[in-house]
């Protein structure tokens, strides 16, 4: 095979269990360590693929059977016949995107080996913000007015129906990255002019959607869907909307809502429907919708077939003790023997605070209350996890927090317009 395609690092544990599971990992950003040392701890030879510029990154090699990298600018033909030449020694099992980036290269990878699993037209609904609207306003779940970025007569009637501000989005980008606000239609047409000029085709205004921006408290819940069915979810909230925090700096918090609430249960029954629609059969999910400041009512935003970024899963776990990515694990080694995961949470409540540092590496040690279960280690940020029973009391520390961060650490930089 030549070198000049791909690294081949060489085998870090023997491969002694015939009957092992071989489970391919996709997983070009840094995450996912905790799937796969649960992977291996069940018996599994686990294989990543990544990319080159994360190869520095503390992966846990200790779990893995081989560690791949491609090119940073790998097309998807490269990672196929990566997968394929996997194959040829090691006839893989599972395939597995643990990284929103690598969700269709995953299951188009599935395909190319007739694997079961997420289709590849399944797989692109979960990435385009365009086809997911449809599909949850279609299965009955209010969405903000919509209309792609591809007709003028469509676009200009939309305009004309709809009153600003509006928001518009990359289909396929991740959070908050590439979203602008926008107040006049004057603007919404120099914007499009303005991309349909771009030298990447992917970058033009046809792959990005404009939708009525709702002004509210947004709110995510995150889910393990086995056999088609959730078996759990956590309903938290964000302190601010991600996207003001993408624009206009500041710290980033998430914390658990009351478990008795009337938002957590019709959170929780309307990411039921979003899912059905969405046709998941097993994996994690993260789902984000608003609570309308103008009329109470919820509306979809987005969903990912990952578990969630910026430390969620932690938050997760220390509310409820369900590690998202070791449950995810569990649900892809059990796949197929008919047995049905069971979960019991505990009723507990976190929050975290995180944001970017003026320090390469801040100091958190003065934030010493005994609520404190996780401190973020990452370059130039500051971020800290906290744990109670009581609700009032996250949201005691993480107000508290957010006050102190903003004078100890918060920086701010300008709101990525692509995904690095």
């Amino acid at each position: 095979m030549p070198a000049k395609l791909y690294i081949d690092a060489t085998s870090i544990m023997a491969k002694g269990q015939t009957k092992a599971l071989n489970i391919i990992c996709f997983a070009t950003f840094f995450k996912g360590g905790d799937f796969m040392r649960e992977c291996q701890a069940q018996g599994c030879n686990v294989i990543l693929i990544t990319r080159e510029k994360m190869l520095h990154e503390d992966w846990p090699r200790d779990a893995l059977a081989d560690l791949f990298a491609v090119p940073n600018d790998a097309p998807v033909e490269l990672f196929l016949d990566l997968v394929s030449h996997i194959a040829s020694t090691t006839r893989p099992d599972r395939i597995v995107a643990l990284e929103e980036f690598d969700v269709v290269i995953a299951a188009l990878a599935r395909e190319h080996l007739c694997m079961p699993g997420m289709s590849s037209s399944t797989a692109k609904t979960f990435r385009d913000k365009l086809s997911m609207s449809v599909t949850a306003r279609d299965a009955g779940i209010k969405v903000p007015d919509f209309v792609p970025a591809i007709n003028n007569d469509e676009i200009s009637a939309y305009l004309d129906r709809i009153p600003p501000p509006w928001v518009l989005k990359p289909r396929s980008d991740a959070s908050a990255i590439g979203i602008r606000k926008l107040e006049s239609a004057e603007e919404v047409w120099a914007v499009i002019e303005e991309l349909n000029k771009r030298e990447s085709l992917r970058e033009r205004a046809s792959y990005h959607l404009l939708a009525r921006f709702v002004s509210g408290e947004v709110f995510h819940v995150d889910s393990l869907v086995d056999q088609g069915k959730v078996v759990f979810a956590g309903v938290n909230k964000y302190g601010r909307p991600p996207l003001q925090v993408a624009h206009g700096g500041g710290a980033y918090v998430s914390q658990t809502i009351a478990h008795d609430s009337a938002d957590k249960q019709q959170l929780s029954e309307i990411n039921r429907r979003l899912i059905k629609a969405m046709k998941l059969d097993a994996g994690a999910t993260h789902a984000e919708f608003i609570k309308s400041e103008t009329n109470g009512e919820f509306y979809f935003l987005e969903i990912a077939s990952r578990v969630g970024g910026a430390h969620i899963a932690d938050v997760l776990e220390a509310a409820s003790g369900i590690n998202l990515w070791r449950e995810w694990a569990r649900l892809e080694v059990a796949a197929g023997s008919g047995a049905r995961i069971k979960l019991k949470p505990r009723q507990g409540h976190a929050g975290i605070i995180l944001s970017l540092a003026r320090q390469e590496y801040p100091d958190t040690t003065n934030y010493n209350d005994p609520e404190v279960v996780y401190r973020v280690q990452k370059k130039h940020h500051a971020g800290l996890i906290v744990r109670s029973p009581k609700l009032e009391r996250v949201n005691e520390l993480l107000d508290d927090y957010g006050r102190r961060f903003a004078e100890d650490f918060i920086a701010v930089l300008p709101p990525l317009e692509r995904a690095e």
